[in-house]
C-alpha cells in the first residue's frame, strides 16, 4: 500500500473513532482534555519535536539544561490551566494533603533537594513540571464520573496512539524506528524508543483487559456488542504494538498484570486477606530467584540477556559512583555535567539513564528518598486493598497496574519525570476517598438505557 494511501486511511479510522466516541455523549466536562493533551505529549514526543516533524525547526532548547522554551510554556500553560480547572472546582488542599500523607512528604521531600543541588534552577523547573502529574490526576478524579473520565482518557490517547504508531513503524521509517545505542534498528512508534512504546502497550493493554471484562459483565444489546468489538479491536492494535517493541520487561509486566486481574476475580481468593497474599507471593519469588534465577532464566528465554548484562553494569558502576548515599545529588539532576562525561568514558554510546527507577530515586534523593518512595508504595497498596473491598473493579486495575510499574521499574527509570508510567503511578497512588464511598455507575446500568444506546463505564 503506498504510505500516503495508508496516510489517509489511518486519519479516516481516528477520525471514525472519536466521531462514534463524542456521538455517546460521555458524562465528562471539556476540561478532561487538559490531562489528556497531557498524556499525550508525556507519551510521545515534546510540541518542539512535533514542530521539526512537520517541519517547522528552530523551537528546540540550546542545552539539555535550557531545553525548549516552547516546551516550557506548553508544560506550565497545561499546569496553569489545570490549577484554575481544580480552584473553581473548590478543592480542599489540606484534605487531600491529609489523605495522601506518603506521597505529600515524597514530593516535598524531591523539593528540599533542589537546595542541595548543583543545577537547582534545572531541578525547580523538573519539580514543577512533575507536579502536574498530581494536577491532571486530580481533574481526572473531580468529574462528574470519574471511572468514565479515566477510560475516556485512556481511549481517546489510544485512539491516536496505536494507529499512528503502526503507521510510522510499517510506512515511515524515519519517524517510526530508530537506531540504538548499539547501532541496531528498533520499532518505537510514536514515542522516543522502544522500550516506552513497550510500556505504553503494556498499560494500555492492561486498561482494554480491565475494560473488556466490565464490558462483558453487561446486559446484552446493541450498546455491548459494539464496545466489545471496539475494545477487542483495540486490544489487537496495542497487542501488534507491544510485539513490535520487542521489550521482554514491557512483556512480562503485562502478564502479570493480566493474571492478577483474573486471579483477584476468583471467588476462593479472600480480599480481606489480599497483603498476606502479597508477603506470601513475595517470599516466593525471593526463594525462586535465590534458588533458580527465575528473573536471568526468562530473559535468557526472550533473548535480552545482553542487554540485561550491560544494564548490570551500569548499575554496578552508579552504585559506586560517590554520591551523597543519605540525601543523592538534588531532584534529578544527576544526568547533567560531568557525570555524563564519565559515565561516557569507556562506551561508545551515552548513558542518560539508570535503566531502573530505584537506583534513579537513590542517585537524586538517597536513602531518604528510597525509603519515602517505600511509603509512597505502601500506602498505595493499603489504599488499593481498601478498593479491593469497596469498589472491586476499579482496585484490581489498580493492583495490576502497581505490580506491573514496580516490575518495570527494575530495568528502567519508571519514576522519573514526565513519563507515562510516573504519570500512571500517581493515577493510582493518589488517594480520593469518594471513590470508595460514592455509589459508582455500573456498565450494565448505562447499557440497559437502549433509547440512547449509550455506554458509561466504572
Amino acid at each position: 500500500m503506498p504510505p500516503i494511501l495508508a496516510s489517509f486511511l489511518t486519519i479516516g479510522f481516528i477520525s471514525w473513532l472519536f466521531w462514534r466516541d463524542f456521538s455517546e455523549k460521555p458524562n465528562v466536562t471539556g476540561a478532561l482534555w487538559i490531562p489528556i493533551l497531557w498524556m499525550f505529549i508525556i507519551t510521545t514526543r515534546p510540541v518542539s519535536k512535533w514542530l521539526d516533524i512537520v517541519g517547522v525547526p528552530g523551537f528546540g532548547g540550546a542545552s539539555l539544561e535550557e531545553g525548549s522554551p516552547l516546551d516550557v510554556v506548553v508544560f506550565l500553560g497545561l499546569i496553569v490551566a489545570g490549577v484554575h480547572v481544580l480552584a473553581q472546582r473548590q478543592l480542599n488542599l489540606s484534605e487531600i494533603i491529609r489523605d495522601n500523607a506518603w506521597l505529600a512528604v515524597f514530593v516535598l521531600y524531591c523539593f528540599i533537594s533542589i537546595g542541595w543541588s548543583d543545577y537547582p534552577f534545572v531541578s525547580f523547573k523538573r519539580w514543577i513540571k512533575v507536579l502536574g502529574h498530581p494536577i491532571m490526576v486530580l481533574i481526572l478524579f473531580t468529574e462528574p464520573d470519574p471511572m468514565e473520565a479515566l477510560c475516556r482518557l485512556m481511549k481517546r490517547c489510544a485512539y491516536v496512539l496505536l494507529p499512528v504508531s503502526i503507521l510510522w513503524m510499517k510506512y515511515y521509517d524515519r519517524l517510526g524506528r530508530k537506531s540504538d545505542e548499539f547501532g541496531g534498528m528498533t520499532n518505537c512508534g510514536i514515542t522516543a524508543g522502544k522500550n516506552v512504546l513497550g510500556i505504553m502497550s503494556c498499560l494500555l493493554g492492561l486498561f482494554f483487559l480491565w475494560h473488556l471484562f466490565q464490558v462483558w459483565r453487561s446486559e446484552k444489546g446493541k450498546s455491548r456488542r459494539r464496545e466489545l468489538q471496539l475494545t477487542l479491536g483495540l486490544g489487537l492494535l496495542t497487542a501488534y504494538c507491544l510485539a513490535k517493541a520487542h521489550s521482554a520487561t514491557s512483556d512480562i509486566c503485562l502478564l502479570l498484570g493480566a493474571g492478577i486481574m483474573v486471579v483477584l476475580a476468583l471467588r476462593s481468593v479472600n480480599k480481606k486477606f489480599i497483603g498476606a497474599y502479597a508477603i506470601a507471593g513475595i517470599l516466593v519469588l525471593v526463594v525462586a530467584q535465590l534458588s533458580f534465577d527465575i528473573y536471568g532464566k526468562i530473559i535468557d528465554f526472550s533473548g535480552h540477556e545482553s542487554t540485561i548484562e550491560g544494564r548490570g553494569v551500569i548499575w554496578a558502576q552508579l552504585l559506586n559512583f560517590g554520591t551523597n548515599p543519605l540525601f543523592g545529588v538534588g531532584f534529578e539532576t544527576f544526568w547533567m555535567g560531568d557525570n555524563l562525561v564519565k559515565l561516557h568514558e569507556g562506551r561508545p554510546w551515552q548513558p542518560n539513564e539508570a535503566h531502573n527507577g530505584y537506583i534513579e530515586v537513590y542517585l537524586d534523593g538517597g536513602v531518604i528518598g528510597l525509603l519515602l518512595l517505600a511509603g509512597v508504595v505502601f500506602a498505595a497498596f493499603r489504599k488499593i486493598r481498601l478498593d479491593l473491598l469497596r469498589n472491586f473493579q476499579w482496585g484490581r486495575f489498580q493492583m495490576a497496574c502497581l505490580v506491573a510499574l514496580l516490575v518495570h521499574s527494575w530495568t528502567e527509570a519508571g519514576f522519573r519525570g514526565l513519563s507515562f508510567p510516573f504519570f500512571m503511578f500517581f493515577v493510582i497512588a493518589v488517594n480520593w476517598p469518594k471513590f470508595r464511598v460514592a455509589p459508582t455507575q455500573h456498565v450494565s446500568d448505562t447499557v440497559s438505557k437502549e433509547p440512547q444506546e449509550e455506554l458509561a463505564y466504572s
